[in-house]
């Protein structure tokens, strides 16, 4: 079992960063692949993107492209979003989750455990 903890969530000004962290537990991080969603006011949340096990592959959602990266560190235990030239559509609830296979994968329904989220508000 995973358990996982968001950090890093504020109030940003648009165009400027924020840099979340997700926390997790257990001694087999590494054979998890890590996501990262979102959900604002009102929507479903969202896939934003998503890293494989090794670090070696990352997707992103094509309105983020260019702007957020996701990072992890297999000995920490830790998967890192970074959030650049934020947008006022960038306000959410931003998740990180766990999901066990391999290679990367979109799907919701994919992933097993999610952290309790964290606020991303971004002013306009």
């Amino acid at each position: 079992q995973v358990q996982l903890v968001e950090t890093g969530g504020g109030l940003v000004q648009a165009g400027g960063s924020l840099r979340l962290a997700c926390a997790a537990s257990g001694r087999t991080f590494s054979r998890y692949t890590m996501g990262w969603f979102r959900q604002a006011p009102g929507k479903e949340r969202e896939f934003v993107g998503a890293i494989s096990r090794s670090g070696g592959s990352t997707t992103y959602v094509d309105s983020v492209k260019g702007r957020f990266t996701i990072e992890r560190d297999n000995a920490k235990n830790m998967v890192y979003l970074q959030m650049n030239s934020l947008k006022s559509e960038d306000t959410a609830v931003y998740y990180c989750a766990a999901a066990y296979l391999t290679g990367i994968t979109v799907s919701r329904s994919a992933y097993n455990y999610w952290g309790q989220g964290t606020q991303v508000t971004v002013s306009s």
